[in-house]
């Protein structure tokens, strides 16, 4: 079972100054940036995955400049990402076309014959059909068939399958080192049975299912086991946009062959409590809340209090300068564990403090963090990583405060989850 990154141009300044909170002097955006296979000693992942919403096109916009799309077309994506087969062998260079990039629109932005011309120009491997997703999904209940689904449904489930049709025959001039995958898309377990079955007898042995982000882990395993009943054993499956990576076993249980997923490195930083991994003896995943001292003059939260007069800058300033020197010492084993969380929830309290919140509210949420924040500090876990994040960065990797620093946990996520997983396959070989 491989895991993808989904990547969205998640790149760090190796030279990044903690103690000023600025970048290398010099450094250029992308060229001295690193990518999480090239910052860690090995890749944290078997593939990486580069959708068309991502990189963008003049009618449209992605993330990516106007000088880095030309070069990204120029140059194909191994170059681009810096991810050589020779270095990472075996690695999968997986396209899409973003499909919620344009989720809106009445159809697709892209065609079957532009597609393929995108992978070819990247170099791709592997490419999906353009998709339309559909957000619709039954209840066990309730298994409506096409002509009980509203109009929109309707189309969206032919756009898919008839893109997928043309796309098939369009990549046949890529040739035989460039797998196609047929998107399925469906609105209930039978429905994207039924599309399998479809993509599967226009020629497809990989077929990629969509629209399982919202979706329960429940619903996901209805899917799946709707799939293998229905399409030939040989016909493998990829789980597009996989967050729910806690649970691996019903993935190995339906034989999914391939999975793609950003979780790992989101939850760094999009989390409310789960934004730095370990793993425990048992070798379960485990996580930890980060310690958030933002910036004061930089912080929207701050700057708003500031406007409104309800927080002096100068103090927010003071704060955050005791707890940065607090958690620090801490780390550096020349302050007790709970003056630093004193420092830290002074700090925390300014931010979060809520005029209109009832004392015993205010009070229970101070409890909840302080404890979460202890349990960080207190179980010490970048001591207990060897992945380059922690060696080099120790105590900072458990800190919220920047871009560079929360991409950086967000890494280490990605070493923890991809070793989660190695051990993972070898026990269910």
């Amino acid at each position: 079972m491989r895991f993808v990154f989904a990547d969205s141009v998640d790149t760090i300044d190796p030279e990044y100054d903690f103690i000023e909170d600025r970048n290398g002097k010099g450094r250029a955006v992308h060229r001295d940036d690193a990518y999480p296979h090239e910052f860690l000693d090995q890749a944290p992942y078997d593939g990486i995955l580069v959708s068309r919403g991502i990189v963008g096109d003049i009618g449209h916009p992605g993330k990516y400049s106007e000088a880095q799309l030309m070069r990204f077309r120029r140059e194909g994506a191994r170059r681009f990402l810096r991810y050589p087969l020779d270095r990472f062998p075996g690695s999968i260079m997986l396209g899409d076309c973003g499909a919620f990039s344009y989720r809106n629109l009445p159809e697709p932005p892209y065609h079957a014959d532009d597609t393929a011309e995108f992978y070819a120009d990247g170099g791709f491997t592997h490419g999906c059909s353009p998709d339309h997703l559909i957000f619709d999904f039954d209840d066990i209940s309730v298994t409506r068939r096409l002509s009980d689904v509203p109009e929109d449904v309707r189309s969206r489930y032919e756009i898919t399958l008839q893109n997928a049709s043309e796309f098939h025959k369009a990549a046949k001039a890529l040739g035989p080192q460039f797998t196609p995958m047929g998107v399925i898309q469906g609105w209930s377990a039978e429905s994207m049975a039924q599309a399998a079955c479809n993509l599967a007898d226009m020629g497809y042995d990989y077929l990629a299912i969509g629209g399982t982000v919202p979706l329960r882990i429940e619903q996901i395993s209805r899917v799946l086991s709707a799939l293998r009943d229905a399409i030939p054993e040989h016909v493998r499956l990829h789980l597009l946009g996989f967050g729910k990576i806690e649970e691996l076993a019903v993935l190995d249980r339906f034989k999914v062959t391939s999975f793609d997923t950003t979780s790992p490195l989101l939850r760094a930083f999009k989390d409310a409590r789960k934004n730095y991994w370990a793993r425990t003896p048992g070798g379960d995943l485990s996580y930890y809340t980060a310690i958030r001292i933002p910036q004061a003059t930089q912080n929207n939260k701050l700057k708003q209090k500031a406007l409104e007069g309800s927080l002096n800058q100068e103090d927010a300033r003071r704060l955050e300068d005791a707890a940065l020197r607090h958690v620090r010492a801490y780390a550096d084993g020349n302050v007790a564990l709970e003056p630093a969380l004193d420092s830290v929830m002074d700090y925390w309290a300014a931010l979060n403090w809520d005029e209109e919140a009832s004392p015993g509210r205010r009070a229970d949420a101070v409890k909840r963090q302080r404890k979460a924040y202890a349990q960080t500090l207190g179980d010490r876990p970048w001591d207990n990583c060897s992945c380059r994040v922690c060696r080099e960065s120790g105590v900072e990797a458990v800190i919220f405060r920047t871009s560079n620093r929360n991409k950086r946990r967000g890494i280490h996520n990605l070493h923890v989850f991809h070793t989660h997983l190695s051990e993972f396959r070898q026990e269910t070989v």
